[in-house]
C-alpha cells in the first residue's frame, strides 16, 4: 500500500475523533521508533484500544537533509504491518525531535527543517488549511470530547527556533566521564544564555492555547522538561527558557501534564506544588522512550517519583482517564514490549489545580 491511502485514512480518523462527542479515556504515547529495525510493541498498544495514539518525538530516524530520503523513512513506518493496522483504526498526532528533524540535537541552524516540514505534514496529512502550514515550525494543538470532559493536546516545536547550548569541550567531556564512571551528556546549563527555546510567536500562541477551556491538557515536548541532573538534551540546558516555561504554566493553565520522549529510556517526574518555580500544584513530566530503541541502565533525576531508575527497554506511554468518578482520576503508566505495566502515577483532575483557586 502507497503512503497516500494510508495519509487519508488517518486525516479521516482524525476528524472523525476531532468532531465527536465521546470523551478521551484511553490515550497511547510514544516516541523513538526506528523503522528500520522491527517494531514488534506497536501489537500491545493495538490491544489495548486507545483513542488516540501521539508521537513525541523521533517518530523515524531519517538524520537527511534530502526530501526524497525523508519521505522513504516515513514510508518505511506506513508499511510497518503493527503500526498500519493500528493507524487504520486510531487517530494518530504527534511533534518530531532531533532525528525526524534530520539531524542529531539540531535547532534553529538546520539547513534541512524546510524539507523535514513538508515531510512531515505529508506524513500527518496536514490540512491545505491548516494554519501549520503558514506558520514557521510544526506546533500545533487540538482540543478532544465535549465540555466537562476535554483534553487539550499541545505539541510543542523544540527543534524550528532552537538556539545554541553550551558544550563541554572534549577534554572536559572525557574528565566528566572518568569522574562518573558512566557515560555523559555533553550539554552544561547556561545561565546566561539568550537561546530561545519556543521562539517569541510560538511562546505567545502557547500562551494563548493554555487559556482555551480544557480539563486536562497534555503538553507534548521532545525532550525532557523536569530532569536537571543529565548531561543531554533538555530544557535544563536553557534555564532561563525552562523557568519561563514553569512561569508561564502557573500563571495561565490549570490540569497541565507533560509528555517528552527524547532518552531512549522511560522515567516520571514531578515537581512539588511552588517548588522549583512551578505551578501551584504538583507538574509531571512523563517520559516514554523508546518504541524500539534502549538506553543507558539509569541517570540522575531528582525529580523522579516511580521507580528507582530509569526504564530503559522498549515502551510506551499509556493514560487512562475514569471522568465518571466524582473527581475524575487519570493514570500514567509506562507499559513495556507485551503491556505490562512498568511503571505508574495516578492523580485526579482536583490536585491537577492551585490549592488556592
Amino acid at each position: 500500500m502507497t503512503l497516500r491511502p494510508l495519509l487519508c485514512l488517518a486525516l479521516l480518523c482524525s476528524c472523525l475523533v476531532a468532531d465527536a462527542e465521546e470523551p478521551l479515556s484511553r490515550i497511547a504515547f510514544g516516541s523513538c521508533a526506528d523503522e528500520k529495525r522491527p517494531q514488534p510493541i506497536w501489537d500491545a498498544i493495538r490491544r489495548l484500544q486507545p483513542q488516540l495514539f501521539i508521537f513525541t518525538g523521533d517518530n523515524i530516524y531519517a538524520d537527511t537533509a534530502d526530501p526524497e530520503k525523508l519521505r522513504e523513512s516515513y514510508e518505511k513506518l506506513s508499511q510497518l504491518p503493527g503500526f498500519s493496522t493500528l493507524r487504520a483504526a486510531t487517530p494518530v498526532i504527534g511533534t518530531w525531535d532531533d532525528h525526524d528533524y534530520g539531524k542529531n540535537d539540531a535547532g534553529a541552524e538546520f539547513e534541512g527543517k524546510g524539507a523535514a516540514k513538508e515531510a512531515f505534514m505529508e506524513f500527518f496529512a496536514t490540512p491545505e488549511d491548516s494554519p501549520l502550514r503558514q506558520r514557521e515550525g510544526i506546533y500545533d494543538a487540538k482540543i478532544f470530547g465535549p465540555e466537562g470532559k476535554r483534553v487539550q493536546v499541545i505539541l510543542l516545536d523544540t527543534r524550528w527556533f532552537r538556539g545554541p547550548l553550551l558544550t563541554m569541550s572534549k577534554d572536559e567531556l572525557k574528565a566528566a566521564r572518568a569522574e562518573a564512571g558512566r557515560p555523559v551528556g555533553r550539554y552544561l546549563p547556561d545561565a546566561e544564555s539568550k537561546s530561545t527555546m519556543l521562539g517569541e510567536e510560538q511562546w505567545k500562541w502557547l500562551v494563548d492555547e493554555l487559556k482555551k477551556p480544557a480539563e486536562l491538557r497534555l503538553l507534548v515536548s521532545g525532550i525532557q522538561v523536569l530532569a536537571l541532573d543529565h548531561g543531554w538534551e533538555k530544557w535544563g540546558n536553557l534555564p532561563r527558557e525552562r523557568k519561563r516555561l514553569l512561569e508561564v504554566i502557573r500563571d495561565h493553565a490549570t490540569d497541565v501534564v507533560i509528555l517528552s520522549g527524547d532518552r531512549h529510556s522511560s522515567d516520571i517526574s514531578m515537581v512539588p506544588p511552588e517548588t522549583d518555580g512551578g505551578p501551584f500544584y504538583p507538574l509531571y513530566d512523563i517520559t516514554s522512550s523508546g518504541l524500539n530503541q534502549t538506553g543507558l541502565p539509569d541517570e540522575p533525576n531528582r525529580f523522579r517519583v516511580a521507580g528507582d531508575r530509569v526504564y530503559n527497554e522498549p515502551n510506551f506511554g499509556w493514560i487512562e482517564i475514569d471522568w465518571e468518578a466524582g473527581d475524575p482520576l487519570v493514570t500514567f503508566e509506562i507499559r513495556d514490549l507485551d503491556g505490562h505495566v512498568v511503571r505508574e502515577v495516578k492523580t485526579t483532575l482536583n490536585t491537577l489545580k492551585p490549592c488556592r483557586l
